[in-house]
């Protein structure tokens, strides 16, 4: 009993160093960062560089935001919001990461999954960062740019191997119903390939993504890292 008080300090001081060591650590690190505008003024000059941090002498200054640019990372909104929680929902970041390895340490770049390897400055606006726990798809940081077609998407989503033979990804047809044609087709009906005659549905029926289904290819058509951060420029 003699020696509890030290027990419990012990027990303390490895926790506190932990939470200093992996949290605080990364909050210092993180938690000051900000979007940026693809140009900034210079401090002196007014003159416009790319970048957020500009070198003066032997010093790194910050450069100044232009107004009314556009600044990067943009936050998902409105449908493509909604669908990162249809993402999550259906487990696709246990099979999907979300980050680009530096050139080197990697395919990323043979396999075009980014032009540029991703930095913290790209997560800062996300809510929930979807880094992803492995990779037995693809990577999907930048899915929005290698494949903008909404119609790619939702036959892929309908049945992988109409887009991709081969690929171990499940069909998730519960984001699609069929019903009968109106008094025209819907626009983002599924055409089914022609290889697939048994897929197609009955004469007079048409095969539509549901409310999820939009949702989810809206969010998978906002992923794209089409920037350059100051800290992150495309390859060359």
């Amino acid at each position: 009993m003699k020696n509890l008080p030290l027990l419990f300090m012990g027990i303390f001081f490895c926790l506190a160093f932990s939470f200093s060591g992996l949290i605080l650590s990364s909050m210092i690190q993180y938690g000051h960062l900000e979007p940026v505008t693809e140009f900034v003024n210079h401090p002196d000059t007014g003159e416009q560089i790319p970048g957020a941090f500009i070198e003066i002498g032997d010093k790194l200054v910050q450069g100044v935001n232009q107004p009314d640019e556009q600044t990067f990372p943009i936050e998902s909104v409105g449908l493509a919001q909604q669908g990162k929680q249809t993402y999550i929902n259906m487990g696709c970041l246990y099979c999907h990461s979300q980050q680009v390895r530096r050139k080197g340490f990697g395919a990323d770049y043979e396999r075009g999954w980014g032009d540029r390897q991703t930095v913290p400055r790209d997560y800062i606006l996300q809510q929930r960062v979807l880094l992803g726990t492995s990779r037995t798809g693809p990577d999907l940081m930048s899915i929005g740019m290698r494949q903008p077609s909404a119609e790619w998407h939702y036959l892929h989503l309908y049945n992988p191997q109409f887009t991709s033979p081969g690929s171990i990804m499940p069909p998730f047809r519960f984001l699609f119903e069929t019903r009968k044609i109106g008094d025209a087709p819907s626009p983002d009906a599924l055409k089914i390939p022609d290889g697939f005659p048994a897929e197609k549905p009955p004469a007079g029926y048409e095969i539509v993504p549901t409310d999820r289904g939009r949702e989810l290819v809206a969010y998978l058509l906002s992923l794209k890292l089409n920037y350059e951060l100051p800290e992150s420029r495309f390859s060359e």
